[in-house]
């Protein structure tokens, strides 16, 4: 029991070992994480209904999203997104993805203050990247993403929003459901 007062004092404050080190990266948090699955209206059900999220977006074809279709739960902070790719599509990545792993994590979106910078800095020191910076627009504002590569096929998109009101990205609209 002597340890859990050492556990108790213990700080995890962000200080710098070198406090003359410039942070590169300032990540804000992860923004979402995004499953690549086979059924996406499915793994978002069992997700609430197992874990308790709670529906949050929808895109799909009446949102405008022509190759895949995707439901956003959130718990808290936590925000899911399950993403379907559209049989008539030639999205081949994702069905890919799929075929290859099953259904998994394909994205581990970071919240950042620039996007753009971040895959500059990034791809900058060897970093290969996903795809570019692009802003994307709707209604509701514009947000900034970029990717890089991590492991494997996984990808890491840095995901800046401080010019965007609407409920998760450009294309989706509020999900509710009724289970």
């Amino acid at each position: 029991m002597s340890n859990l007062k050492n556990i108790e004092n213990f700080s995890y404050g962000l200080e710098k070992i070198f406090p003359e080190a410039k942070d590169f990266l300032p990540i804000m948090g992860t923004d979402y994480v995004e499953y690549y699955v086979g059924n996406a209206k499915q793994a978002a059900h069992f997700y609430k209904t197992a874990f308790g999220f709670q529906s949050h977006a929808y895109a799909g074809l009446e949102t405008g999203m022509k190759d895949r279709t995707s439901y956003v739960v959130t718990q808290d902070k936590i925000k899911l997104v399950f993403t379907t790719p559209m049989p008539e599509t030639n999205n081949t990545e994702i069905f890919e993805h799929i075929e290859k792993h099953g259904d998994g994590v394909k994205v581990i979106a970071l919240w950042v203050e620039d996007a753009k910078k971040s895959w500059e800095e990034t791809t900058k020191r060897g970093a290969k990247s996903y795809f570019e910076p692009r802003t994307e627009k709707d209604k509701d504002g514009e947000v900034v993403r970029a990717g890089i590569h991590t492991y494997g096929d996984t990808v890491h998109i840095f995901v800046e929003r401080k010019n965007y009101k609407g409920m998760f990205l450009p294309k989706y609209e509020k999900w509710e459901s009724h289970y």
